[in-house]
């Protein structure tokens, strides 16, 4: 029981040191060929949305917001992947430790 306890408390302070990284990591997607681009950490807090000055020139609002959705829902695909892959080692032991029904 114990060691199993250990293995938790470990387990927790892997995933909490794994969470302050990925705060600090950003991935970028893009949309209409690099038009619009987003920023995003790894806890998918969005840290910046860059649009071409091209782009506004054009007026095309809906382009504009069809371009930017298309890359916020990118930069979260990618930020949650970037998060399964670091998270992902720590949390495998903990198949173990739960028993089915």
């Amino acid at each position: 029981m114990n060691d199993t306890l250990g293995q938790l408390r470990e387990i927790q302070r892997k995933l909490e040191a794994t969470k302050q990284a990925l705060s600090q990591e950003t991935v970028e997607a893009s949309a209409g060929r690099g038009a619009v681009r987003v920023v995003m950490s790894g806890t998918q807090e969005c840290r910046q949305v860059l649009i071409s000055p091209s782009l506004l020139d054009k007026g095309d609002v809906e382009q504009l917001q069809s371009l930017v959705v298309l890359a916020v829902n990118q930069a979260i695909r990618d930020s949650q992947l970037m998060a399964a892959r670091k998270l992902g080692p720590i949390t495998g032991p903990l198949a173990g430790l739960v028993r089915g029904p």
